[in-house]
């Protein structure tokens, strides 16, 4: 089983790319905090390189900036390229599968997706078509 569920901050405002095959994506990273203090007394954080695709990508563009509390949930995924030196560089990074805005800076107004329209179901002649019972 691979599933990562992450809450953290992000650390730069996403920006969405294309591939040469025409696919949206955003490379990103979120600040995640740990649960304990260090030696110090103060609270650490791991910074988590992650890439969304598709619908996902294009929300993060419009709706998030650095700073933004999000929520993901992924699969951990490990991938590998040679560089223009010739040397192989080895990336390990969460593969978003869904997104949820949590909440902005304390200094930032939120820019929170638009709220869907409540689905209604038509009005009905009588009770006895109606799509669930009363």
């Amino acid at each position: 089983m691979n599933i990562v569920t992450l809450v953290g901050r992000l650390t730069k405002s996403p920006e969405v790319k294309t591939t040469q095959s025409q696919k949206e994506y955003c490379s990103f990273s979120i600040a995640v905090d740990r649960k304990f203090k260090n030696a110090n007394g103060e609270r650490e954080a791991d910074f988590i390189n992650c890439v969304a695709w598709n619908q996902q990508a294009k929300l993060l563009g419009q709706y998030f900036q650095k700073g933004s509390r999000i929520g993901i949930v992924g699969s951990l995924q490990t991938r590998n390229y040679e560089n223009s030196e010739g040397k192989k560089i080895y990336v390990t990074e969460v593969s978003v599968e869904a997104i949820e805005f949590i909440d902005s800076k304390k200094d930032e107004t939120p820019k929170a997706p638009p709220i869907a329209e409540p689905a209604f179901y038509p009005a009905m002649e009588d009770d006895t078509s109606l799509p669930f019972d009363l």
